[in-house]
């Protein structure tokens, strides 16, 4: 749609809502990450313990960057009562602009979710590997990667790979989920298709996470208690399964929240037909969302959060053992 001018009957105030919570939500996961930081820094946690931190503060700085960057434009446009389109002097250069936003930082955030269920699933499978082998240096590496890859992919429609659209109101503009050309066709069904995989490979890794602990917490219910053998390898560190739960619950909630806000559109888009609006703008309205509930999900869960949960529903001595058991956090040992 190439209409110049917003209707009177559209409002800002949900948009002007959603701009406040997403910046409030991402300034207070990242002031609660920084507290985290020093924190570990003083006790003398390792630096393994730091990758799940940076990878997750990366996420959240993506969640950040891409509310200050792409609603603004929203609040411009209502306050010109001009589109996205109409804005652009003789060009689409605005609109441009909000669909490779748009496009890059829904793919980056789930691609750095992606990473992040990989680096537990592989920490908890190939500890001693991971202990040696992964540092500080690979997560960013992997973040640097996730950007690149984001970006390569959202400017292909410069090179005629797949459009970008102006949607109802004409406050938004993303990747054309049913366009007539092959070309674009294919450009939308590979958008879908690389969120949809990653979807559910994140629900594997965290699966086998999942399955793993169970695994570690039958063994030492059998044994009776905790059994650790001492290390003098200092590479070797604690695999805490108090500090993986929390970690694999903080995951699951974030990769439930992506699904549901991602899913939308990735059924839209698989969706043969003619063009239908009111489901294209509610496709975009739910991936949008996702910015600014996931670092709310972060604070939530964070662990003081969990703790309190964990020590007020959990009674019985065995979980009690796992919530609490001062080896579970003694930071020489590793368990067998």
């Amino acid at each position: 749609m190439n209409i110049r001018h917003i209707s009177p009957d559209e409002t800002p105030l949900i948009s002007a809502i959603m701009f406040a919570a997403g910046i409030i939500g991402n300034v207070a996961a990242l002031v609660i990450l920084e507290i985290r930081r020093r924190r570990n820094m003083r006790t003398g946690s390792t630096s393994h313990h730091g990758l799940f931190h940076i990878l997750i503060k990366s996420l959240v700085i993506t969640d950040l960057t891409g509310t200050c960057l792409i609603t603004p434009l929203v609040q411009v446009s209502y306050a010109r009562n001009q589109t996205l389109v109409g804005m652009s002097t003789g060009t689409w250069s605005f609109c441009w602009y909000f669909g490779v936003s748009m496009t890059f930082f829904s793919l980056a955030t789930m691609l750095l979710l992606f990473t992040t269920a990989l680096e537990r699933c592989f920490a908890i499978t190939y500890p001693y590997l991971y202990n040696r082998h992964v540092t500080k240096k690979c997560a960013y590496i992997a973040i640097l990667l996730v950007f690149l890859l984001s970006t390569l992919f959202c400017l292909l429609p410069f090179a005629g790979f797949g459009e970008y659209v102006q949607y109802c109101p004409g406050t938004w503009c993303f990747i054309h989920m049913s366009p007539e050309t092959p070309v674009n066709r294919v450009y939308a069904i590979l958008y879908a298709t690389i969120m949809l995989v990653l979807v559910l490979a994140i629900i594997v890794f965290n699966g086998f996470v999942m399955y793993q602990l169970y695994r570690m917490y039958q063994r030492r219910k059998r044994n009776g208690s905790v059994t650790v053998t001492m290390r003098s390898n200092s590479d070797r560190k604690v695999m805490s399964i108090a500090e993986e739960v929390e970690h694999l619950i903080l995951l699951v909630f974030m990769t439930v929240i992506f699904s549901i806000c991602t899913l939308p559109l990735v059924i839209r888009v698989y969706l043969t037909g003619q063009e239908n609006y009111t489901l294209e703008v509610n496709a975009l309205r739910f991936i949008s969302i996702n910015s600014i509930v996931d670092p709310w999900v972060f604070i939530l869960l964070s662990p003081g959060v969990q703790h309190f949960c964990w020590a007020s529903v959990c009674r019985s001595p065995s979980c009690a053992l796992v919530i609490s058991h001062p080896l579970l956090h003694n930071s020489d040992v590793t368990f067998n």
